[in-house]
């Protein structure tokens, strides 16, 4: 089987199997109905023969003439081109729709777009269904839900990624844009073929320099290679960019030279990319300077930059709506930062320009596993709005753990906000059919990088694809979006594509389960790195995505009645349910109420217990993913494989860390002991610091639930190694051997494990050269992980002996061995 990279993902267009083929008839030519090189529909053209060639074998050639014979042909272009020769009924499309007719006169194809990109989607979209093996026949219009669908990278310009987990950037390097773009062509191919329209090529926390002549230049080069994919850009800003590089003493936006500024560096941008979309800005967020930096409302600063856009046609101003106080007081009980963003936009409904449109994220914090919607979808009327994703798994394993995200927003999106008391899912309120919207839709936080996989983790592509295919139409079932996925990216073997589907759709409530429920939040490192498990630092701290958890309860109380009013900011059906804990789902519960952790749910379980077992029950899951995986050696490529069956591995071992942080964590919070007994009572494990010690000292880990016993060993100088032994009282037999240790910045630890002498495994801790996600320092619930050996007979009274080399400021560092019996979890 041949070796593939995974630069293709879903458009590999691999070749159908021959009794497939052989269904199929063939093609005479390919009508193309657009000449220039730079057009959508030419691009079309080229695709459809590129792919037809790779997926049946066949040449076919391209033709500009409709008025030949176009017997067997397939035709692509606008309807309006179309118009000109052709006859055929067309269902009315919106902008960026597409007719797709394989059952046309004289055994046609026709694929015609409302506009170039429209046909463009309809070539990928013809294309996509041969790949699968489906040559169903079919008539149909195919409309988008919304016209804005976009994606922002947040790419810095020295070519770092912020939350990027998959290496450089491909616009950036250096503080200039890259002279390369092929890259950036097989960029703008992907997002085509999943129809989004466009991308914010830069970070949201943006860097002025971007505006510098190199820059622009670089920026009409990127448009330039994007445009004939049907892909336009856009740029986000620094607020306080007209002082900190125009030199003016300020950058407030009442400030008539200010306004001069910004309209004349907006003429210097759109001389260059004609076509960009607009701008996207981060204003007194996090730090940032903004319009109440200069004593100005946030609609202000925002109608600045929307009448800078104004001459440019359809230019949009995206305002971030993700604004709120990181110093917030966490002993006043009604402080909360799930308010911030009704409070600072909803009073501005009627003062923004009607080219600002309010960039919301799905949820009222930051994208954690589980959220309710943000209220500010249901509190604006006048100003349009889009919703904001994250392909970027920031807070949900950040692409070495695989979170299949589409069953996450399709929740959201189907949640009825019960506006005046009618019907008001969200994709009907971002769609802009409930408000009657004209310009509103959808944008993510992508981080894709240079890595050949594009995203980190072959699986976790699949996000990027089902973003594509849920914002043109929200009422796609996840199922089938994962399937076709599989299918285009992997193999038609049934096999294949159940065992994908499994895995994905098993993987959100999985991570959930491991790493944050009942609403709690991902109790992960909110500080420091937003990976690991520390729900310690979720509480005392400024940034408010607190649990209030204490010795005897926990959650953050959002009601009227008693806590931060949080819940009146939603319609008043929606309010009542969340104000009453009884009505409250207990999948919300803690993001609501502030209860005991003796209080029982609608399970009847405690929620301590809850808590208990579900960390068990989903680290447990995690054990399954890399076993499943294994069944698909042989169906799918050995590269791809491998890369996908070391980073579930991985993950199934850091499951057990997060299990066992948060259980430790919570036991010691609250002194109640796990009725199955299971927390703090590891029969097979050895902890390193009890065994008999050579070169290696004891250290305590903070946080101390981040090491069982809350201790670990490192060596005792980063020169000379040390070995850590233990006699074996097990009974003899087969044990898979698995040893939890440290993998952190500043070395490459070497680590040998022998039993009675003879080498049962070697490793090396370059886990930083292996994945992709934001590394520590320390020894922590980040660098915590665990390497398996499976299979090993041990005979009762044997000694088990790991050597450890230190590396730089890596002292080889061990927190203990499990020894355990086949199909045994520790």
């Amino acid at each position: 089987m041949s070796i593939e990279s995974g630069i293709d993902g879903w458009l590999r267009y691999s070749a159908l199997p021959a009794e497939i083929k052989a269904a199929h008839r063939g093609y005479s030519k390919i009508v193309v109905l657009d000449k220039s090189e730079t057009s959508p529909v030419y691009t079309a053209g080229k695709e459809l023969q590129k792919g037809i060639k790779k997926i049946l074998g066949q040449s076919v050639d391209i033709s500009f003439d409709l008025s030949d014979d176009l017997s067997n042909s397939i035709v692509v272009g606008t309807t309006v081109a179309f118009a000109a020769g052709g006859d055929e009924e067309i269902a009315t499309l919106k902008e960026d729709g597409f007719w797709l007719n394989t059952k046309a006169r004289n055994d046609c194809v026709h694929i015609l777009g409302q506009n170039d990109r429209g046909a463009l989607y309809g070539a990928f979209e013809y294309l996509m269904r041969l790949a699968q093996g489906d040559f169903a026949a079919v008539a149909e219009a195919y409309n988008p839900s919304a016209p804005i669908r976009w994606v922002n990278q947040w790419d810095n310009l020295d070519g770092s990624i912020e939350r990027g987990y998959a290496g450089p950037s491909i616009f950036f390097r250096d503080g200039e844009v890259v002279k390369d773009m092929a890259r950036i062509a097989q960029f703008a191919r992907l997002l085509s073929s999943i129809r989004l329209n466009a991308v914010v090529v830069n970070n949201v926390n943006a860097n002025p320099k971007l505006f510098n002549e190199t820059n622009l230049n670089g920026l009409r080069r990127i448009a330039d290679t994007m445009r004939p994919w049907g892909v336009r850009i856009g740029i986000s800003l620094y607020f306080d960019s007209p002082r900190e590089f125009g030199g003016l003493p300020t950058s407030d936006p009442l400030d008539p030279a200010v306004n001069d500024w910004w309209k004349d560096i907006t003429a210097k941008v759109y001389e260059k990319v004609p076509d960009m979309i607009g701008y996207t800005i981060k204003a007194n967020s996090e730090g940032q300077p903004g319009p109440l930096t200069y004593n100005r409302t946030l609609a202000d600063g925002a109608n600045m930059f929307a009448r800078a856009l104004k001459p440019y046609g359809d230019a949009v101003v995206m305002y971030r709506a993700f604004v709120y106080n990181h110093h917030l007081e966490e002993s006043e009980w009604k402080n909360d930062r799930a308010n911030a963003a009704v409070e600072y936009f909803k009073h501005l409904d009627e003062e923004f320009e009607d080219n600002v449109i309010v960039q919301i994220k799905w949820g009222p914090i930051d994208f954690q596993v589980r959220e309710p919607p943000s209220p500010l979808l249901a509190n604006l009327r006048k100003t349009k709005a889009v919703i904001e994703f994250q392909v970027a798994q920031e807070y949900l394993g950040q692409q070495s753990h695989f979170v299949y995200m589409a069953p996450l927003w399709k929740e959201i999106l189907d949640f009825d906000m019960r506006i005046d008391g009618k019907p008001s899912p969200i994709r009907d309120i971002v769609s802009g059919e409930r408000l009657g919207w004209n310009r509103s839709g959808y944008t993510t936080v992508l981080n894709i990088g240079s890595d050949d996989t594009w995203i980190g983790h072959h699986l976790s592509l699949s996000n990027l694809y089902a973003y594509g295919r849920m914002t043109w139409d929200p009422c796609s079932d996840p199922t089938s979006i994962i399937q076709d996925w599989t299918r285009l990216t992997f193999s038609l073997d049934q096999t294949v594509v159940d065992t994908v589907t499994k895995i994905s759709m098993d993987s959100w409530p999985t991570y959930e389960n491991y790493s944050g429920n009942l609403g709690i939040q991902t109790l992960c490192d909110i500080i420091y790195t937003h990976y690991g498990p520390s729900p310690g630092s979720q509480d005392g701290n400024g940034w408010g995505q607190w649990t209030r958890a204490n010795n005897h309860s926990i959650g953050m109380d959002r009601t009227v009645a008693t806590g931060s009013g949080n819940t009146a900011q939603y319609p008043a059906e929606v309010a009542a349910v969340f104000e009453n804990i009884e009505t409250t789902p207990d999948d919300l519960l803690l993001w609501f109420h502030h209860v005991p952790y003796t209080h029982r749910l609608k399970s009847g379980k405690t929620v301590i217990q809850h808590f208990y077992d579900a960390h068990y029950e989903g680290a447990k899951h995690a054990q399954t993913f890399p076993l499943e995986w294994a069944k698909l050696k042989g169906l799918i490529d050995d590269h791809r494989f491998e890369h996908v069956a070391f980073k579930l591995k991985y993950q199934a071992g850091h499951a057990i860390v997060w299990r066992d942080s948060v259980n430790y964590f919570y036991f010691n919070k609250c002194q109640i002991p796990d009725e199955k007994n299971r927390v703090g009572n590891h029969l097979w494990r050895i902890e390193a610091q009890n065994m008999k010690l050579s070169g290696y000292k004891v250290v305590s880990v903070t946080p101390a639930e981040a090491a069982s016993g809350g201790k670990a060993i490192i060596t005792e100088s980063s020169q000379a190694s040390g070995t850590a032994e233990t006699k074996l009282d097990f009974p003899s037999g087969t044990y898979d051997i698995a040893v939890n240790y440290y993998d952190h910045l500043g070395g490459r630890s070497k680590y040998e494990a022998f039993l009675n002498r003879q080498l049962i495994g070697s490793w090396s801790g370059n886990l930083e050269d292996k994945l992709g996600h934001d590394f520590s320092e320390y020894l922590d619930g980040h660098s915590a992980t665990r390497i398996t050996f499976p299979g090993v007979p041990v005979m009762t009274g044997d000694i088990l002996k790991i050597h450890g080399q230190p590396d730089g400021t890596e002292f080889a560092p061990l927190d203990y061995v499990s020894i355990l019996p086949e199909g045994t979890i520790d």
